[in-house]
């Protein structure tokens, strides 16, 4: 990191003020120490405060937080607000304390939350239990500073006491409690508020933002690599500037290598928004909402800054934090050490009887996903039946599907789901929200065996099978987190989506779409390690349902 003068002069953007004007930041030891107006700046370059993500899961760039950073500081990201239960979910207080202090190895500022639900319901096998008695000791640190996502809706909803001891922890120490509402509304939304919770990503439409936010809730709107809301909710920040935030939620390591907060700040001067209220979004709403320390272009802040060359490109010259140069351009001025790596992970390899499906009566229930939304559908579909056997038919777009229990020895849960778009082989991973048992998706049930086995090979991974051929990506910390660099993995991912795209896959985000397959918070039918899983009324539900028939 390269120490900076004193001061530094420019086209200064006062987010808290809403005012833009030329002059002269000044600061010492970190502390911005006066700001001079000066209409006799010549130097046109745009001061603003650095941009915060409001909402993320490290892990899912599957870069640890250290080298996370090292990519985010070039976007102008000066701070994120984290909620590690993915790694909770896989290792317990002992992950959310790798993942801490991975952070404080780097000047990117991280503001980690205590994940409220580990795991996410009882209707999946996490590796960890964080109960409310761990909640409490969690919300009494000070590198904790919100209690994360209440996904656990119905809990709330219905006063469960494990649930409602959690929420309280927080509340006890003034911290915040972040929430998860897809589709929840009316009176369910009153008393989902009412609990304490005051935050939404799940939004997906307009006027579910404006219930939410009529209502007292922050909107937070969501760009990542799988769930992209942008474009629904984005009229929010012209129309209710103080009622959201920006953040990214799940971004892929290809993704973060092509932007970040950045890619959103130019996405709303695109479309007509004034950079005021785009600022609003992008820094005050969430360092006010959270108290973050992180600089707004204030006497007395800490002297955290980014330069831009102009409100079209908006591209990042430079990078401050504390007074200090982190970034120029592309490039991170600090280096990071590979760490440890860490796990749990006890799956044993699978043969193709694991994977067999006899025939019943009925229609199948088939999960059926949709490009760009975790949201699902269910519908009933003939199964295709060879040997009294139900099978894979890739013309038909029906894929079988498994979840793997990677925690201890169980048998494999077995469905069917649609709009992959494979035409030959299989894939699969340890990336599985939120528990992360082993999830694959196959053509067949033998390139199904094989993607699967390679990530328990790896312990820990994404993988893709091709007849006999299979390509990989390990991920050795806690089979979410790789040790390599920004660009490194996201070479390597590419690698494996261009794979299935080959292989006739045509989804946006192959496998993020595929990592929430097994999350049952998420609406409408999904498949966790214990069977297929309707959310909509929160219990599981049989394959097999309705009229019988042949495959056609």
């Amino acid at each position: 990191m390269t120490p900076h003068p004193d001061s530094i002069a420019g086209v200064i953007h006062d987010p808290v003020a809403r005012r833009i004007f030329p002059g002269r930041i000044h600061f010492d030891h970190g502390v911005i120490t006066a700001i001079q107006e000066d209409p006799g700046v010549t130097d046109r370059q745009l001061i603003l405060p650095p941009l915060v993500d409001s909402h993320i899961h490290i892990e899912s760039s599957m870069l640890t937080p250290a080298e996370f950073a090292r990519r985010a500081v070039c976007h102008g990201t000066g701070a994120v607000v984290a909620d590690p239960h993915e790694i909770a979910n896989v290792l317990g207080v002992t992950g959310i304390d790798f993942m801490i202090g991975s952070g404080q190895t780097v000047p990117l500022t991280f503001y980690f939350g205590a994940p409220s639900c580990v795991p996410a319901t009882p209707f999946e096998s996490a590796g960890a239990i964080l109960d409310a008695t761990t909640i409490g000791t969690l919300m009494t640190r000070d590198d904790i500073y919100f209690l994360g996502e209440m996904m656990n809706f119905p809990g709330v909803l219905h006063n469960d006491p494990e649930v409602m001891a959690k929420i309280n922890h927080a509340r006890a120490q003034g911290k915040p409690v972040d929430g998860h509402a897809p589709n929840v509304h009316g009176t369910d939304l009153d008393t989902y508020i009412k609990a304490g919770i005051s935050t939404d990503h799940e939004a997906t439409s307009l006027s579910e933002a404006m219930e939410k936010i009529n209502k007292g809730m922050q909107i937070l709107i969501r760009e990542g690599s799988s769930a992209r809301d942008f474009a629904a909710l984005h009229p929010l920040i012209s129309t209710h500037p103080h009622a959201g935030m920006f953040c990214s939620d799940d971004l892929h390591p290809d993704d973060l290598m092509q932007g970040h907060i950045n890619r959103l700040v130019k996405k709303s001067l695109a479309a007509g928004h004034d950079i005021l209220d785009i600022l609003q979004y992008s820094c005050v709403n969430p360092v006010r909402h959270y108290n973050l320390a992180t600089g707004l272009l204030q006497p007395g802040d800490p002297a955290d800054f980014i330069v831009v060359d102009n409100l079209h490109d908006f591209t990042i010259k430079y990078h401050y934090a504390r007074g200090i140069q982190i970034a120029q351009g592309d490039t991170p001025l600090f280096t990071t050490s590979p760490p440890e790596p860490l796990n749990n992970f006890h799956a044993r390899p699978l043969t193709e009887l694991d994977l067999q499906v006899p025939a019943q009566d009925g229609d199948m229930q088939v999960i059926a996903v949709q490009d760009g939304a975790l949201l699902t559908t269910k519908k009933l579909q003939k199964p295709c039946i060879q040997k009294g056997l139900c099978i894979a038919e890739p013309q038909q777009d029906l894929l079988k599907l498994c979840v793997v229990n990677r925690y201890k020895q169980k048998p494999v849960a077995i469905g069917f789901v649609s709009g992959f778009g494979l035409k030959n082989g299989g894939m699969a991973s340890s990336i599985a929200h939120d528990s992360h048992n082993i999830i694959g998706i196959g053509c067949n049930d033998r390139e199904l065996m094989n993607a699967v086995n390679e990530v328990i090979q790896c312990t820990g991974g994404i993988a893709v099978a091709d007849e006999d051929e299979i390509q990989s990506l390990p991920l050795p910390i806690g089979g979410l987190m790789g040790m390599g660099s920004c660009i490194e993995m996201a070479d390597q991912h590419q690698q494996l989506e261009d794979q299935v795209r080959k292989q006739g896959c045509s989804l946006t985000a192959p496998f993020m779409t595929m990592s929430f397959l097994a999350l049952p918070v998420i609406p409408h039918l999904k498949m966790t390690d214990q069977g297929l899983f309707d959310v909509d009324t929160f219990s599981f539900t049989p394959l097999f349902k309705g009229s019988t028939g042949d495959c056609p």
